[in-house]
């Protein structure tokens, strides 16, 4: 190839990679609005605003949606935290996280920072945290004990942990809830127990409006004199 065919050739090719990288952003614009338009009518089932009364937060909170998904719960606590607030959205999906991260910039939410965890470990800055909330999402951990691990830590003394999940029949092997996208509640307690939280209680669960699926909610604490369990 001659100097000019090259001087010819490299602004097309820059204008290409432009262009597939405004394209990429476009349609992560386009799916975090169209997941806005879902969360609007899932509003009237989640209750998401009871959800956040029952964790304590409030304006200038610190919390974590750890399990975030498309962050349905994560603009809902931005919302309520505000910008002197914070909220980890915390997943090991990259993809939902570059959709959660096209809204923070199209709404200018500085208050939100997404963080691609690991499965072991939400990675999730130590002590600083309020209240944690995992959202059908505890099932989905097969390295649960060391999750639960990072996020005791990331709680400070006397923080909450929220859990929502779907509901299921005791007595079967743990892969098989995994497989079908569910746990028993009476498993998650014994989980959280022996990993030093404190049970508080469990509230009024919900039941999604297209789906049908029932599903608990059940709080926790660090308690304020307990030690990192080993």
């Amino acid at each position: 190839m001659t100097q000019m065919a090259r001087r010819k050739t490299w602004p097309l090719v820059g204008l290409a990679l432009v262009s597939v990288a405004t394209l990429a952003g476009l349609l992560h614009l386009r799916a975090a609005q169209d997941d806005k338009a879902r969360f609007a009518a899932r509003d009237s089932w989640q209750r998401p605003e009871e959800v956040m009364d029952k964790l304590d937060i409030k304006s200038g909170s610190v919390v974590a949606d750890v399990g975030c998904g498309s962050g349905y719960f994560t603009f809902h606590l931005a919302q309520r935290v505000g910008p002197a607030g914070k909220v980890y959205a915390e997943d090991v999906d990259s993809e939902v996280l570059r959709r959660i991260q096209a809204r923070i910039v199209e709404e200018h939410l500085t208050q939100i920072e997404t963080i691609q965890g690991k499965p072991g470990n939400p990675d999730l800055p130590v002590e600083k945290l309020d209240a944690i909330l995992v959202m059908n999402a505890y099932h989905e951990m097969k390295d649960f004990n060391q999750m639960l691990s990072g996020i005791y830590r990331a709680l400070k003394p006397g923080g909450k942990l929220g859990i929502i999940d779907h509901e299921a029949d005791p007595g079967q092997p743990r892969n098989e809830y995994q497989e079908r996208h569910r746990i028993p509640e009476e498993l998650v307690r014994q989980d959280l127990a022996r990993n030093g939280f404190h049970f508080l209680q469990s509230e009024p669960g919900f039941m999604s409006a297209d789906t049908q699926k029932k599903f608990y909610f059940l709080i926790f604490d660090k308690t304020k004199a307990a030690a990192q369990p080993h």
